[in-house]
This record gives C-alpha cells, structure tokens and sequence, in this order.
C-alpha cells in the first residue's frame, strides 16, 4: 500500500517528519518498507535562464534557445510559443526521465543540436498546462534543482501490510491508525446534502442477488448527463503519487474513493446494460467473458459474476467486462458498491490467475457496513466532476449483515500475556482511540465491541494485541524467565546432530535440505509392496500442488529428485546426506510417528580424474568405507554389516545391499539403487544410498573415551585363505576372529575376496591378515605361527572352510 504524505494529510494533522512517522508506523505493525520522495526526478530538472532566442533556420515554428544554468550554456531546440528571452525555466538535463516515462537525451532536430528540453507544467507533472513553457520566478538561481528551487516535496511510505489489515488499504485507515497514536481526530470527507437527488432509481433498474452467500450485500446508484473527460488535475494528481494511471473522469473517481476509503467500486455504462438491471449469479460451467483487459476467461461455475438482464458484465469483486465500460459517449452510470465473500473472491482470482486492486481489497475483507458511504463519495465527486444529474435514492439489496459481537477481555489475562500492569481505564482509553467501543462490565472485565472495519478481532487475544500495538511494543519492558538457568537444557541430540554434520562434511558430502511433502507417488517409485508401513501416509489436506501431497516416511525420494534435478543441469557426481524427520501415520485422530533418520547417497565418480588419470567410477565398497569413517569418527565400534536378504531388498538390489547393526540392533540399511527404481526417476547412472536411524546412531556413542599408550613391541602378521560358501560373510569371518578376544591378536583386514575357476561353483575365496602383537614383549616366530594355527583351525571347524590346494 503506497500512502503519499500530502494526500494523507487531507484526513489527518502529522506534525512530525517522515522518519518518524514512518518508525511509528513500523512499531504499529504497519511496517514502512521504503520512504521515497516523488518529486526525486526533479532532481535532474534544473532551472535556466534564458540568455538569447534565434529563428531555427529550417522550421518556422521552432527556435533555438540559449540556456545558461549555473556553469555551463545549453543550446535546446524549442517550439514553445512563449520561449523568450530572460525568463526563467525548468531545464530537463540529459538522463532525466519524466513523469510519462521520457528519457531525455541530447540529439539534432531538423540540422540543429539540442543538448536538452526546455519543459512545460504538464510534462514535468506539475500542472494540467502544455501549452508552453513553465516560467520561474525571476529571482530563482540558475542550476538550481527545481525541486528544491520551489520546494516540492512529497514523501510516499510504501507500507508492507499483513493480510489481517485490510482496514489499512485506504487513507482513511491508515490515517485513523495515526490519529489514534497521536491524540488526534480524523477528517472524514462530509458528504453533500445534496446527494438525495431527483427521481427514483428504483424506476429505472433493479438488482437481483441470486447468490447470497457469495454477495451478501450489492448496491447501485444511478447518475445521467454526465460528461466523460480527464479528470480535474487535483485528482490526476493523487492517483499518480501512488503509481495509478489516470483514465477518465469516473474511473478516476472511482479508483480515488477506493484508495480513500478502501472500497472498491465499478462504474458501468448504464446504456449498454440489457434491460436496465442486475443480477448477481455465478457463472455457468466454461461459461467465456472478456475482460477489460481484453482477455477472455473461461469461467467456472462458483464463479460470482455481475450480469444485466441477459449477459455477465463484470467478474464479482475482480475486473469488469469489456461490454460495460466507460467510454467517451457514455451518458448514464450505474455505479456498484458491494460486500463480496472474500473466501469465493481469493478462490476467483487465483483460479483465473487475476489480481487486481479491487479483489486484493475483497478476498482480505472490506468493511460490509461501508458500502453506502462509498457510494455517496463517488457519486458527489461525479456530480462534481463530471456534470451529472443524480438519480434519487439508492439500491441496497442485502442480507442480514452481521456486526461484530461483544468480546470479553480480562485486565488479569491481558497483564499476564503482554507483561504489563495497567488497569482497565488505561486500556478502554487505548481501545477507544482507534474506535473500539468499550464498556467495564465488571471490575477487571471489559465489553468491546470490534468497528466494522476491524474484520480481523474475533477474540480477547486480537485485543490484546490491539492493547499492546497502542501501549507500544518498545515500551513492553523486558523481562526473563523466573527460573534458573541451568534447569534449561538443549539436551545430547542438537550437539551430537551437529557432529555428525562436521564428519559428513569433512568427508566429501554436501548437506541437502528437502521438503518434507512429497509426491503420493514416491511410495510406488519405490517399489514398496502394499503392506509396507511406509505406505502409511499422512495426508495433507489443502496441498500446494500433487507434488507436495503428503508427508514422507522416507528421505530417499527427496534425494533421488535431488540427482535427478542435478543430472539434468550435467552435475554427474554427488555425495549428499540428509538429516530429517520421516512421518508414519499410525490410527485415525492420532498424531503420526515421527523418525529422525540420517540419510545418504554416491553417483557418479571415485574422482574426476585429471592429468594422472582417467575418472573412476565408485562402487557399494567406497559408500561403505565412507559409513565406516562416520562410525569410526564417532568412536563407535560394535558395528556389523550383515547381507540383506534378498526378499527385503526393496528399492536396493538384491546382492548389493546390507543391513547396518549397532550393538546388534539393526539401524538401517546401505546398498546399491534398485534399476527400476532408478527408471521410475529418470536416472541413468548407479546410485548407492544409505539410511541409518539418527537416535539409535547417538545412543550408541561412548559417554567415555578411553585411551591406551603406544606400543612399545612391533607387530607381525599372518595370512590365512579360506574356501568357504558363497553365502558366508567375510565380516562374519573377521568377526569371529574378534570375538575371541585373543590378547595376542590386535587386528583382522579382509585384502582379497575371488570367485571363479579355479574355486568350485558356489564358493568362494577370502584371504585374511591377522596382526598379532604382544604389549610385554616381542613375540617370536614359533609363538605367533601355534597361535595362527590354532585360530585357522577354529575357522576352518566354525565356517565348514577348506584350505587352498
């Protein structure tokens, strides 16, 4: 909402600068984005004098005026009737854009140079004259700006409005919320005895409300006779200091009492109405209208739409028609004051993707009461304006309008939630200043009824945050919680979430942030069988859009749609982790189980290769080993790694997927994307994901860390290969190994795995080293070997292993 400060001062006094203003506002909860002067381009217009005229040698009608301004002489070609010599004018420079969007720069016309332009009242918008040159007052210094030269200034305060202020969308309301703040009253424009007119309007048209629960309230005034024209400049003037074109006369008019009392009104040409009347209906199913910006709608059926006795005129609360309009020969206006549904209105222009002033006011809420007003506004200023005769009397069709019901506010609430200790004169005093009506019903109680403009208080909490608004949130002393503290704790998760998070990033990950609505679909991309509980969606009920439909019980969708975006954009390699909640619904009426889970994904290359190399791709072992460090960061060390079986492996491929255990708990799973669901995302290259229960995964870490001095003995190892079958683990192997907590052997490394000839069919090879290390001394060859052997044996028996040929 764009407020110019002399325009606000027509309905209230402001005795303090911009600035301050512009602060009270913002503390108001009227938040001021920008202040900027209007007259600012005048900076680039100066004042000149000008010290000698000459015929232009090749137009009679033109002459080249020599302007001296404070340190330089311009030589502009003009055709001015009034340029001559001596007088003072406004001098437009080179890259001075005016009102009406022109650049100035300097260029020959017809032979001769023109350095810049010699400029008219009207085309610096200060006056409605064109006819020639604007002259300055003789005791002016030359180079002055003109701004500053005649003292123009005129601040406009573009103000972010929230969407529970719609009483805010005019002047009016801008100023009352002023004038409640500095102690003063509001001059509402008065409207002339004379409005009762002549006639009857009910003798020459009717209006018909066929819908009134999308158009609780609609009335009409007639006025003839009138004369289509510019509007006086006055008015031009107000609606250009808030960026609105001026257009006619009526439409001026009607776009001006809009901005100033925040109702929006339509005037139509009363000629070009079939049978003189109105009727208020919703459209019919792909009915078409075309309007006024000459674009034709398909409309549905819950669509309000303004009709004469045949056809759709107007689309309700948002544009007219281009079979209505206002045009120069218009002789008779109907003019339209309505109180529209705002829910049906947001629902219209939406679906028609048409936002206009009139339903940015409607869908918010326009006061139901202040139709009538409005209407006698517009219609004076026509009588005014456009030389029209009233038609006598006004057309209200209306239902039963409801006004605002008495809210109960209690001091005791207010102090307690505000902070404050004022009594309830003191806030019926605060309340009455922005013209609440408050009465003490009893001590410590009051009665309040809400203005009909104020559509926003339904409750004491709206009130109380009237209270606080007019007692000033700056001067709301600050206070801290009573209690300790040290009884307030963030707990182990946020500090440990973060640790994991420098890991992940000190190992080659990226972090991603998805949303936590996703497609329904995700469920079926990923192959889940019809029982699987993360097919137990929570459901939301007005979705943004199919894609954002549901909450996820899983973070893979989102980091597949992630690669999918990123391989599209050439962006082939990517480590990314997600840390995030997954949502589980559970029984109706029940809120859902909520999941914290960390989760991860490789595509693409080991590395990029370069000069030493050519890029290889990773594998399932080198997400695996990336897991590992994570653990192994996070002091954790009863990890194991077991083959998930094949019927479990979902959305991984079956041979390539495992399943993580904590402490002998499974935690979550690591393997390779399965193929189908890589197609189902558009993916074309192998992508490996792991997902680990994040609270399971901080229950395991240490609470100590224990340490050990530094061996003083060396170490030696041994091999050992065995032929096992091809469904034993190598990390059962290696496991068992550990198990036995031999003091003598300090570690187990698989370095070799093989399949193939010479290993029979349905086996395989797996080569060990065992280091053995002793902390009292150095061990001898014959120790270590008995103990290797002993230990070879116990696999050989425990694994049913044979040993190589």
């Amino acid at each position: 909402m764009k407020v110019s400060l002399s325009w606000l001062r027509d309905y209230v006094d402001i005795d303090m600068d911009v600035e301050k203003l512009a602060d009270m506002l913002t503390m108001a909860g009227l938040e001021v984005d920008s202040v900027q002067d209007r007259y600012d381009y005048l900076n680039d217009v100066v004042t000149g004098c000008i010290s000698s005229v000459e015929p232009h040698p090749n137009a009679d009608k033109l002459k080249i005026c020599l302007v001296r301004t404070d340190d330089r002489d311009y030589s502009v070609v003009c055709g001015a009737p009034n340029a001559d010599q001596g007088i003072n004018v406004a001098l437009a420079l080179p890259g001075c854009t005016l009102p009406d969007g022109t650049t100035i720069k300097p260029g020959t016309i017809r032979g001769q140079k023109s350095q810049a332009m010699l400029c008219s009242a009207g085309e610096l918008g200060l006056g409605p004259d064109f006819s020639g040159l604007m002259v300055l007052d003789a005791n002016l210094k030359p180079g002055a700006p003109v701004n500053r030269a005649l003292d123009l200034s005129d601040p406009v305060l573009d103000i972010d409005l929230t969407p529970n202020r719609p009483d805010c969308l005019s002047f009016l309301g801008v100023a009352r919320e002023i004038a409640g703040f500095t102690n003063t009253g509001i001059r509402r424009p008065v409207l002339s005895s004379s409005l009762k007119g002549n006639g009857n309007i009910n003798d020459y048209s009717s209006v018909t409300i066929e819908s009134p629960d999308h158009c609780p309230r609609y009335a009409a005034r007639l006025l003839d006779g009138i004369t289509v024209g510019p509007s006086p400049f006055w008015l031009q003037d107000r609606l250009m200091s808030i960026g609105l074109r001026p257009i006619n006369n009526l439409v001026d008019i009607t776009n001006y009492v809009m901005m100033e009392t925040g109702q929006p009104l339509h005037a139509f040409d009363f000629d070009n109405l079939e049978e003189n009347r109105i009727v208020v209906r919703t459209a019919r199913q792909s009915e078409p209208f075309t309007t006024l910006d000459g674009k034709q709608r398909v409309l549905e059926d819950d669509m309000l739409m303004i009709c004469d006795g045949k056809k759709p005129i107007a689309i309700g609360g948002v544009m007219g028609g281009l079979n209505s309009e206002i045009e120069k020969k218009t002789k008779r206006v109907l003019i339209e004051s309505a109180y529209f549904d705002p829910i049906s209105i947001r629902k219209t222009a939406k679906r028609l993707g048409l936002g206009t002033d009139a339903s940015h006011r409607f869908e918010r809420g326009v006061d139901p009461h202040g139709a009538l007003y409005a209407i006698d506004r517009a219609a004076q200023l026509m009588v005014q304006h456009g030389g029209a005769r009233l038609i006598g009397e006004t057309i209200d069709q209306k239902t039963k309008l409801a006004r605002p019901e008495p809210i109960c506010l209690s001091v005791t609430a207010t102090n307690k939630v505000l902070g404050l200790n004022i009594d309830e004169q003191k806030i019926a005093e605060l309340l009455k200043s922005i013209e609440f009506k408050v009465d003490i019903a009893e001590p410590g109680a009051l009665k309040v009824s809400a203005p009909s403009f104020r559509v926003d208080i339904t409750r004491p909490q709206d009130l109380m945050e009237e209270v606080a608004r007019r007692y000033g949130y700056d001067q709301i002393p600050v206070t801290f919680p009573s209690f300790a503290a040290s009884s307030l704790s963030m707990g182990n998760l946020p500090v440990q979430r973060q640790r994991i998070k420098e890991i992940l990033k000190g190992a080659g990950f990226n972090e991603a942030i998805s949303y936590s609505f996703i497609n329904k679909t995700s469920t079926d991309k990923l192959r889940l069988p019809a029982q699987d509980s993360l097919r137990n969606m929570v459901q939301i009920l007005n979705p943004l859009s199919e894609d954002q439909a549901v909450l996820r019980t899983s973070l893979i969708p989102g980091l597949l749609e992630i690669v999918q975006r990123n391989n599209a954009r050439q962006t082939k390699t990517m480590l990314l982790y997600e840390i995030g909640k997954t949502f589980i619904s559970k029984q109706s009426g029940k809120l859902p189980r909520e999941t914290e889970l960390l989760a991860g994904l490789w595509t693409g290359n080991r590395d990029e290769g370069g000069w030493h190399g050519k890029p290889e791709p990773f594998d399932f072992y080198d997400l695996k080993g990336k897991t590992e460090t994570l653990f192994g960061q996070l002091k954790i060390s009863n990890v194991k790694y077991t083959r998930l079986p094949d019927e479990d492996c979902i959305y991984t491929r079956a041979g390539a997927s495992a399943q993580i255990h904590l402490n002998d708990q499974m935690a979550g799973i690591i393997g390779e994307v399965h193929p189908q669901v890589l197609n189902a995302y558009d993916l074309k290259q192998n992508i490996c994901i792991f997902e680990i229960n994040l609270i399971q995964l901080i229950d395991q870490l240490p609470q100590t860390i224990t340490s050990s001095g530094l061996p003083k003995y060396p170490a030696t190892s041994r091999d050992i290969t065995l032929i096992v079958d091809k469904v034993v683990e190598a990390g059962a192997i290696t496991a068992y190994l550990l198990q036995i907590k031999e003091q003598l052997v300090e570690g187990v490394v698989l370095f070799d795995l093989f399949e193939g000839d010479p290993i029979p069919k349905g086996q395989k090879s797996v080569s060990l080293r065992v280091t053995y290390r002793s902390k009292d001394k150095t061990l001898d060859d014959a120790t270590v070997n008995e103990l290797h052997s002993t230990l070879s044996q116990k696999l050989i028996k425990t694994f049913e292993a044979d040993l190589p040929a």
